[in-house]
């Protein structure tokens, strides 16, 4: 395991404590994708979890064949760089922590979706807007290299058309997509540089607060600094509406939700977000605003992060005790394999000693099934948070991914039904946020 998978599973998966806003991390997270989830740091989960269907109908099968089927939150871009990782080759979860990869995808039936440059939240001053820049380019050209290198297996997607050509010719698209606008240095005029080279979503910001918005933070929600949306954040979300680009609100505060929703012209989507009436936590939605969004033509997309679902049972003792061996960790600039496999052992035996529950596949079902019946599926996809964090007991990898089409068939729902949830209700969205577009601001960032 690298430094940043181990540090991603400890600062998402039990949702510590954010560190302060004003301190860069050490390293900035390169290694955000295959954030180790809980399932591999800890204890099995007891024999009654619920691990999902057992066996995958042919009805299943050929209602996944005929869809459009797409995940709007892959974080596997951050995979691009490890030393001896391939996209094209077939890892475990259980070996390496990774989530996705081709034959994978290939084996869950993904036929691709938002590969995600994402960037964490540093010093919000000259020095970090310029690191920030920098990393962000540099994973924006990761994705673009990996396409080139692929071209008989991925290839580069930037309108809702792109997904079903991409499927027939037998690729995986690939749509990019920014996690915290960080990297556009507080300049909402950059994001024309990103369109030009294939952005089409952005969320504004990731677990702190930053210069376009107020973040929900990592359980409690932390007092706002902007009251929602900065002007620059505002701007951007104007800059967007223009271009064509679907702004995400994951991991921005409720205030930003509504702010959003009544400024954008465009509906806007959650790429990975779960429901706050079936488990509170502050990066989840509640009913009313789940409802809000359906309304003006959103979709919200169902994440995987366990502790996002579920209560853990994780204490303020557990959670002080977690981030001490995750401090120390940080530490090490070069981490030896020896090194690595000690956390992972320290870990494990936290979480066995304080006895956290691990959240499985019924839980993930718990959330979907209950914004399906609030949203209505029309407005409804999958975002599962792949390599960020993501993955249940039951539900670990991309591979599993069967699972929940089959789940939803015994819940009742249709094959258009299921179909749009797969990926149609996300490609309709592309759609009508592009056809907003003003084609003159398309025009200009396109020259």
């Amino acid at each position: 395991m690298t430094n940043g998978l181990l540090a991603r599973a400890g600062r998402m998966q039990e949702c510590a404590t954010i560190r302060p806003q004003g301190r860069a991390m050490k390293f900035d997270m390169t290694f955000k994708a295959g954030a180790l989830s809980a399932a591999l740091l800890a204890v099995a989960a007891t024999a009654q979890a619920g691990t999902g269907p057992a066996k995958i109908s042919e009805r299943a099968r050929a209602v996944q064949a005929g869809a459009i089927n797409l995940d709007t939150h892959l974080d596997t871009p951050a995979l691009f760089s490890r030393p001896g990782w391939k996209i094209t080759d077939r890892h475990s979860f259980q070996e390496d922590g990774s989530q996705v990869d081709y034959p994978r995808m290939v084996e869950g039936g993904l036929d691709g979706g938002f590969w995600v440059v994402f960037t964490s939240q540093g010093e919000r001053d000259a020095g970090g807007n310029l690191k920030a820049r920098d990393a962000g380019l540099r994973r924006l050209s990761e994705i673009r290299e990996m396409v080139a290198a692929n071209p008989d297996k991925f290839e580069l997607a930037t309108t809702a058309d792109d997904a079903a050509r991409i499927k027939a010719a037998g690729r995986k698209s690939v749509y990019i997509s920014m996690e915290n606008a960080y990297p556009l240095e507080a300049d909402p005029s950059l994001l024309s540089f990103y369109y030009k080279q294939g952005l089409r979503m952005i969320s504004l910001a990731h677990i702190s607060h930053n210069d376009f918005a107020d973040s929900a933070g990592m359980g409690v929600a932390p007092e706002g600094e902007h009251g929602g949306l900065s002007e620059k954040g505002k701007a951007l979300i104007a800059q967007a509406n223009r271009l064509g680009i679907i702004i995400d609100q994951s991991h921005a505060s409720n205030t930003v939700f509504d702010q959003m929703l009544a400024l954008s012209r465009a509906p806007i989507i959650l790429s990975h977000s779960g429901a706050s009436d079936v488990f509170a936590h502050s990066r989840n939605i509640d009913d009313a605003r789940i409802r809000a969004l359906a309304k003006k033509g959103g979709v919200i997309q169902v994440n995987s992060l366990g502790g996002y679902l579920i209560d853990t049972g994780a204490t303020p003792e557990y959670r002080a005790e977690r981030r001490k061996l995750y401090d120390a960790f940080d530490d090490r600039t070069a981490p030896t394999d020896a090194e690595r496999a000690q956390l992972k052992a320290q870990l494990a035996a936290l979480d066995a000693k304080y006895n956290i529950r691990k959240a499985d596949f019924d839980d993930y079902m718990r959330h979907l099934l209950h914004i399906i019946k609030v949203a209505g599926w029309e407005h409804v996809g999958l975002g599962a948070d792949w390599d960020g964090g993501g993955g249940v007991e039951g539900y670990e990898d991309i591979a599993a991914l069967p699972k929940v089409v089959q789940a939803l068939l015994d819940a009742g729902y249709d094959e258009r039904q299921v179909s749009a949830i797969l990926g149609g209700n996300t490609v309709r969205l592309i759609r009508q946020v592009q056809a907003l577009a003003d084609p003159a601001a398309v025009k200009a960032a396109l020259e």
